[in-house]
């Protein structure tokens, strides 16, 4: 694989310079602010949540800049690696799991993405953020199994609910191209922020103790 290849994948990119996504670029901010937010009112595992979505936001700011390989893994890695860490914290805070089991629960969710990816890919207008559509799925799952504590599935429905929208604008960058020549992706990054800070706004409410380590 050639780590240094560029890739054109938003609307907004034009050329290969770095700059060619200003939007997309500085809208990266919004993680940065929604980490510094979160970290400031939370304690234990909920700060280490907030320094990814910080890290999100770097990685995601050097795709929209550099927009190399190298840089895409960059981007897709640290939220993958918050999906992970936050399915084990719910499996843990919020049904009471072993670590062990909440681990192994955590684990689960690669290979439930590898089954529903293609799922998604069959579908014409989500099929370019197939790889992203499981997780609202299971966050609804969530919500629905944890259904007798009645404010924390809400609050995964509503954390679920917010990353369909931004997955719809993520899905109509391309579509929109010819009208709207800075796409929608921009977007994604603002409501993911917004997403990504209330999933942890829903930990720490649901976990008696939000201050517990890892």
């Amino acid at each position: 694989m050639d780590w240094t290849r560029t890739i054109d994948a938003y609307c907004e990119r034009t050329d290969a310079g770095l700059w060619s996504e200003p939007v997309n670029a500085l809208t990266n901010l919004a993680f940065l602010i929604a980490a510094s937010l979160m970290w400031r009112r939370s304690h234990g595992a909920g700060r280490v949540l907030a320094a990814m979505i910080f890290v999100i936001g770097i990685g995601s700011a050097l795709f929209h800049t550099i927009a190399t390989a190298w840089a895409a893994t960059a981007d897709t890695i640290p939220i993958i690696a918050f999906a992970l860490l936050y399915i084990y914290l719910a499996n843990r805070d919020f049904h009471g799991w072993p670590i062990w089991a909440a681990a192994l629960g955590a684990a689960t969710y690669i290979p439930f993405t590898a089954l529903l990816t293609p799922v998604f890919e069959s579908i014409p207008f989500i099929a370019i953020s197939s790889f992203y559509w499981p997780l609202p799925l299971l966050i609804f799952v969530y919500a629905i199994w944890l259904r007798h504590d009645r404010a924390l599935a809400r609050n995964l429905a509503v954390g679920a609910a917010i990353l369909c929208v931004s997955l719809i604008f993520r899905s109509l960058d391309q579509l929109l191209c010819a009208r709207l020549p800075i796409g929608t992706h921009f977007i994604w990054h603002c409501l993911n922020a917004v997403m990504l800070a209330w999933m942890i706004e829903t930990w720490t409410r649901a976990n008696p103790r939000p201050d517990a380590p890892l």
